[in-house]
């Protein structure tokens, strides 16, 4: 998928180079972060979370970001809070994925043959599903589960956000299957799991991929809101959208406390726009 002449395109797009930074900056945040922080993400600080007027501590030596309005370390908060985005992101786009891709395909496949009612029922489904505006699905059904937990929250996103994935692909797959190899290995008698696994999803691959890429920005994004309105993943559970809804209310004393999961949200949505861009440029068939 990427041969040499794509990889060259990717590594020349600057976008996508610092992209990609910051995306494996993040991930070694995630994962070597709270093992550095050396604090409890959920545990109180009642000895050194107060500055000596009685205000709540800042950075320091004993908490590089200080401490949050219940006296627990920032800086671990945040760390744990970017393990579970990822956890979540990754996750749920895999499911968002593997669903869009085998609806696209089939419905693709089934299009202009005897299995025309198939691909008319998936598009219609498809339609019904664009039609709804996707944060506001995703909150509704979030309030709907009540107490949520990570596997509810991978669900709720997973299967509300593969629509648009399976009408890229249907259409891929439409002009996959006239290509003078698929007709062939139709009158061969292959048989049409293996035509569609073995011939055409790895020519829908690329795209895949970048869907994939930039669906983990919209999933961040996507868990954070639902943290911020209380309706993702309870407390004490760190999470970057309920840091930000706890340190709202002391944005005037201590702004680092909304800034820090907010600039983090941020760069980790720009992260992952960026390196879908350079891979849906470094793919591009029609560029040299």
């Amino acid at each position: 998928m990427l041969d040499p002449r794509a990889f060259r395109r990717f590594q020349k797009n600057r976008g996508a180079v610092f992209g990609t930074g910051l995306v494996v900056v993040l991930v070694l945040f995630a994962v070597l972060g709270p093992l550095l922080a050396g604090h409890d993400p959920n545990l109180s600080d009642f000895t050194g979370g107060r500055a000596a007027d009685g205000s709540i501590a800042g950075p320091s030596g004993r908490h590089l970001l200080g401490v949050d309005p219940l006296l627990r370390d920032s800086f671990s908060r945040l760390a744990h809070g970017a393990r579970i985005s990822l956890l979540v992101a990754f996750f749920a786009t895999t499911i968002s994925i593997v669903v869009g891709a085998a609806v696209g395909l089939a419905s693709g496949y089934a299009e202009g043959t005897r299995g025309q009612s198939v691909d008319t029922f998936l598009m219609r489904a498809v339609d019904v599903g664009l039609s709804f505006p996707y944060l506001l699905l995703v909150m509704a059904i979030g309030a709907a589960v009540g107490e949520t937990t990570i596997v509810t929250i991978l669900m709720v996103l997973g299967l509300t956000s593969w629509f648009g994935t399976a009408r890229i692909i249907r259409s891929k797959t439409i002009q996959v299957r006239h290509l003078d190899f698929i007709v062939a290995s139709r009158a061969l008698g292959q048989s049409t799991p293996a035509i569609l696994l073995r011939h055409i999803l790895p020519n829908v691959a690329g795209p895949l991929i970048v869907i994939a890429s930039a669906s983990v920005a919209q999933m961040i994004i996507a868990e954070s809101v639902l943290s911020y309105l209380q309706v993702g993943l309870p407390p004490p559970t760190a999470t970057w959208g309920r840091m930000l809804l706890e340190g709202q209310r002391f944005y005037t004393v201590a702004p680092r406390l909304v800034l820090a999961p907010g600039i983090l949200i941020f760069l980790a949505v720009l992260g992952f726009n960026l390196l879908g861009e350079g891979l849906r440029d470094a793919l591009d068939p029609h560029e040299d």
